[in-house]
């Protein structure tokens, strides 16, 4: 079941998004980001007309995905930037494609043009998935993010929702 974020849902955000965070290079977020902060992550992407969404299952969630605009200013308003995590138990279940879908069709439907995702160079596994899912490469940034004492390029992959 995939359904809104509420505030409720920050500690379990937490638990999926801190072990990445804190062992990953998958995001250059530096550091965890406490229940508040998390909170506060829900309510702005939810004031802005933006969404920030979990998948349950037996009643604990098993994924979340936001997403808000790409960039600030008035030019970029129908361009977003998404976000999905999974715990590892829910990974390759299908689970990060319903919830890509999910995104597409929330920002589709409020007047969004492009999704991006930035990914980590080295993330193979999520270049894959973007391009199974009708993702382009759209660019390469060089030593775009510095995490673990070294620097990592980011890929631009986007896919065009008005197709």
């Amino acid at each position: 079941m995939i359904r809104d974020a509420t505030p409720e849902d920050a500690a379990a955000i937490g638990a999926i998004w801190n072990p990445i965070i804190r062992d990953t290079a998958i995001t250059f977020w530096p550091t965890p980001r406490s229940d508040a902060e998390i909170r506060d992550y829900i309510a702005a992407k939810q004031d802005a007309g933006h969404g920030v969404f979990v998948a349950e299952s037996n009643g604990s969630v098993t994924a979340f995905a936001a997403y808000g605009q790409f960039r600030t200013g008035g030019g970029y308003a129908h361009s977003m930037e998404h976000t999905i995590y999974t715990t590892p138990a829910a990974r390759g279940a299908g689970l990060g494609a319903a919830l890509l879908r999910h995104l597409e069709d929330h920002a589709r439907h409020r007047g969004a043009r492009l999704m991006i995702g930035g990914i980590t160079g080295s993330n193979a596994g999520s270049i894959a998935f973007h391009a199974r899912h009708g993702y382009a490469e759209w660019g390469r940034i060089p030593a775009a993010g510095f995490k673990f004492g070294q620097w990592h390029e980011l890929v631009l992959m986007g896919k065009d929702l008005s197709r």
